[in-house]
């Protein structure tokens, strides 16, 4: 794995050529693909791309970045979508790429290290612990959650947490200064993701306030592998993961997101229900044996043909 946001340009090439690549798969069509491209089409291989819903949701609508991400996906040689929904979206816009987009849906692979929560954040008597998880950037919304759970936080004891790297420095500058100040919510930073299962293991509910996801969001599927119950989005992405009111809940607008909060946060018992069938569903749907496979699948085919 050769990681593009900690790996000088200069140096990308060095390393792939050192390892001697079969085939060349990249993760984000706009943001790794242009690098692979370049590398797998000067040797001649085969060249697999990860579709991302930024990819498919915005870089493939965006005015200055739409010429380069249609560029890269008619060069691939195959693409692998997490969900049907992003597939439908691609082949709307760029149709000759139907043959070449498979569907492989993600798996969960959570580390076993400790994380120091209450070393850090003590818990009050009856506090009930919301974690949103997050890269801080725009399309995420980690701002939405605060003002409907300011209301319940006058209510009822709760503590929101927000946790993930600052991916833009204007929305994470934001965040910092929407959270100064408030005495129920604040910024764990960025926790390595080896710690992520400690964690999830210490809060009680999940929140994913996305505008937009790629079929599925990492961390609802790592909150519902450990029985964690998510209140999520009604956005496209979440509900390939989430059936409302079974395994998870979702929101529409800041009064459903309110209301459901509340819900979550007055009933003990619901949120064991709904954590106890998402980790079943997780376990049942998405184990890592089968994601795997099906990439080795892919790349024999490539390979062989």
């Amino acid at each position: 794995v050769v990681d593009l946001s900690r790996t000088p340009p200069a140096e990308v090439e060095r390393r792939l050529d050192a390892f001697g690549p079969a085939v060349v798969h990249a993760f984000h069509a706009f943001r790794g693909a242009p690098v692979a491209a370049r590398f797998a089409g000067a040797r001649g291989l085969p060249l697999v791309i990860s579709l991302t819903g930024t990819d498919v949701n915005i870089d493939l609508f965006h005015a200055e970045r739409r010429a380069a991400t249609i560029a890269v996906v008619r060069a691939a040689q195959a693409m692998v979508a997490f969900h049907d929904s992003l597939r439908v979206k691609l082949v709307g816009e760029v149709p000759e790429t139907a043959p070449r987009v498979e569907v492989i849906p993600q798996s969960v692979t959570l580390g076993d290290e400790s994380y120091p929560l209450e070393g850090r954040v003590a818990r009050r008597p009856g506090e009930v612990r919301l974690l949103l998880p997050a890269g801080i950037r725009r399309v995420k919304n980690v701002l939405f959650p605060l003002g409907p759970l300011g209301r319940l936080a006058a209510r009822h004891p709760l503590r929101l947490l927000v946790v993930g790297p600052i991916i833009e420095p204007d929305e994470g500058a934001r965040l910092l200064d929407a959270l100064t100040g408030l005495t129920w919510a604040g910024y764990l930073g960025e926790v390595p993701h080896g710690q992520m299962a400690s964690l999830l293991d210490q809060i009680e509910v999940v929140i994913n306030s996305s505008l937009s996801e790629g079929g599925m969001a990492n961390s609802v599927l790592e909150a519902m592998a450990r029985g964690r119950v998510v209140l999520a989005s009604d956005i496209e992405g979440n509900r390939s993961v989430i059936e409302d009111g079974a395994d998870g809940l979702l929101f529409g607008d800041a009064e459903s997101f309110e209301r459901q909060a509340e819900r979550l946060v007055r009933d003990p018992a619901l949120r064991a229900r709904l954590g106890a069938a998402a980790r079943a569903k997780v376990a049942r749907l998405y184990p890592p044996e089968r994601e795997i496979e099906a990439h080795l699948a892919l790349y024999r085919r490539l390979l062989a043909g």
